[in-house]
C-alpha cells in the first residue's frame, strides 16, 4: 500500500491538478470564489481517487455509514500530515483568500461544544451500526492502529474544514454578507454537494451518503460560527475517527 500512496496515487492524481491549478492561476485575484471553487475541486478530485486505489473504503449498514482505511500506519500518518500542509498551504498562501480562515480556540468551551455536536451525529450511526456484526461493516480494527487513525482524522479533516468552513464559509459570512443562518445552511450544502460524485458515481452509495455529509457539514458550520475552524475539526475529526475505529 505504501507503493500505491507514493506512486500511483500521485500518478493519478497529476493530470487533474495540472488543468485545476492552470484554472486557479488563470482566475487571477479578482475572482476570489471561483478560486475557492477550483480549490475545493480540488480536494474532491485527491478524496475521491483515493477509493479506487484502496487508501479507504466507505459503505453503509442500515443506512449508516461506515468508513476504513489501510491497516498501515505509515500511511495513515503521511495521509494526516498531507492534510495538514495543504491545509496551512492554503489558509495562509494565496494573498487574496487570507484571512478567511477563522482558526478560533479550542478551550473549554469550544472543546465541549465541539464533542457535543459530534455526539449528535455519532449516536443514532452507531446505534444503527451496532445492530449487525462488525464485520458486514468493513470488520474490526487493532486497538494499536488508532493513534495513527487519529492523525489522520484530525490531519486530513483539518484541510476539508479550511476549505469548507474556513475559505467558502467566511467567504459567505464576510464578503458576501450572508446572515450567519444562511451561511450554516450553505455550508453544509456545498459540503453535502461535494459528496455528490462520491455517492453516486464513484461508490454509488446514494442518499445515506449525501445525508451523513449534509448532517456532519451542518453540524460542523455551526461550529464554526461559534468556535472557529480548529473546533469545526474537533468535530469532523472525531466523527471520522469514530466510524474509522469500528466502535
Amino acid at each position: 500500500m505504501t507503493s500505491v500512496l507514493f506512486v500511483d496515487y500521485p500518478l493519478r492524481l497529476l493530470p487533474g491538478l495540472i488543468v485545476l491549478a492552470a484554472l486557479f492561476l488563470a482566475l487571477g485575484r479578482s475572482a476570489p470564489l471561483l478560486r475557492i471553487v477550483v480549490l475545493i475541486l480540488g480536494f474532491v478530485l485527491v478524496r475521491d481517487a483515493m477509493t479506487p486505489l484502496g487508501l479507504w473504503s466507505i459503505g453503509t449498514t442500515g443506512g449508516a455509514t461506515w468508513l476504513r482505511f489501510p491497516a498501515e500506519p505509515l500511511v495513515l500518518v503521511t495521509l494526516g500530515a498531507i492534510g495538514v500542509g495543504g491545509a496551512l498551504a492554503i489558509a495562509y498562501g494565496p494573498p487574496d483568500l487570507r484571512g478567511l480562515v477563522v482558526w478560533g480556540d479550542l478551550g473549554p468551551r469550544a472543546l465541549l461544544t465541539a464533542l457535543g455536536a459530534a455526539a449528535v451525529l455519532l449516536v443514532p450511526l452507531t446505534a444503527l451500526l451496532w445492530t449487525v456484526p462488525v464485520e458486514q461493516r468493513g470488520g474490526a480494527v487493532a486497538v494499536t492502529l488508532l493513534p495513527a487513525l487519529a492523525v489522520l482524522a484530525f490531519g486530513g479533516n483539518l484541510l476539508e474544514e479550511v476549505l469548507f468552513r474556513g475559505l467558502l464559509q467566511g467567504y459567505l459570512g464576510g464578503p458576501l454578507g450572508y446572515p450567519p443562518a444562511r451561511t450554516i445552511l450553505l455550508s453544509g450544502l456545498f459540503f453535502a454537494a461535494g459528496h455528490v460524485f462520491l455517492a453516486s458515481t464513484v461508490t454509488g452509495l446514494g442518499w445515506p451518503v449525501l445525508a451523513f455529509t449534509l448532517a456532519e457539514g451542518l453540524l460542523c458550520a455551526w461550529v464554526r460560527h461559534r468556535h472557529g475552524v480548529l473546533a469545526a475539526t474537533v468535530t469532523h475529526g472525531t466523527v471520522i475517527l469514530v466510524l474509522a475505529s469500528g466502535w
